[in-house]
């Protein structure tokens, strides 16, 4: 079974990337953000996720563990192929992918070509507790999702943390986007922030970098 491979990037397609490891050429499928990453000529390290069955063998490219890790949970959800899988990857990093099912942002997770409304909500609702375990700052470890008035939100996030995405959302600001800038200004000013504090750096957060550098 292929995990990993290092070698010279021979071509580039549309979903696709040829890795010449000594002499050999592995035809491996990737989403585009990590094809992004890769230039024809250049040394590369991916990491591989084989799927074996009766008519091929497919391999997999990703730009890290995190990225592959994604692929296999997200192929588990019925509907999710590898096509539609890499094609989520390509508009969410692994981050983003976190923040939108934990606050269920089944539009954010719709922007994948291939993925509509049905898919997106079944995607969210079958990963939200297998994702518990993984980091998101303050967010980390939500198990539920209680409704507020523009959209889902974490039912175990800290309140202050909950409050303030709630008043970004309905300023207009996407759930899984409103999420996780309250999140990383809670990480950094930590456990005493309270709502209006989140809710003021969460808007610098969410402004153009020129805004912000001008503050």
């Amino acid at each position: 079974m292929i995990a990993r491979l290092k070698g010279l990037i021979d071509a580039l397609g549309d979903d696709w990337a040829l890795i010449d490891v000594n002499g050999v050429g592995y035809q491996v499928f990737c989403s585009s953000r990590t094809l992004a990453r890769l230039a024809v000529g250049e040394a590369a390290i991916v990491e591989v996720e084989t799927h074996v069955r009766e008519d091929h063998i497919h391999l997999y490219g990703f730009a890290d563990a995190a990225e592959r890790d994604w692929f296999k949970l997200l192929t588990t959800v019925q509907g999710v192929g590898a096509k539609v899988g890499l094609a989520i990857l390509g508009v969410l990093g692994p981050d983003e992918l976190l923040q939108a099912v934990a606050a269920a942002d089944k539009a954010a997770v719709s922007r994948a070509s291939g993925v509509g409304p049905k898919l997106a909500t079944r995607i969210v609702s079958e990963l939200k507790d297998k994702v518990g375990a993984l980091a998101l700052g303050p967010a980390a470890g939500m198990p539920g999702v209680a409704a507020t008035s523009a959209a889902a939100l974490p039912a175990g996030a800290p309140s202050a943390v909950s409050e303030a995405a709630s008043a970004l959302i309905n300023l207009g600001y996407g759930p899984s986007e409103a999420l996780g800038a309250v999140s990383r200004v809670a990480a950094n000013l930590g456990d005493d922030a309270d709502v209006e504090t989140l809710i003021r750096d969460g808007l610098r957060e969410l402004a153009p970098s020129d805004v912000r550098a001008g503050r």
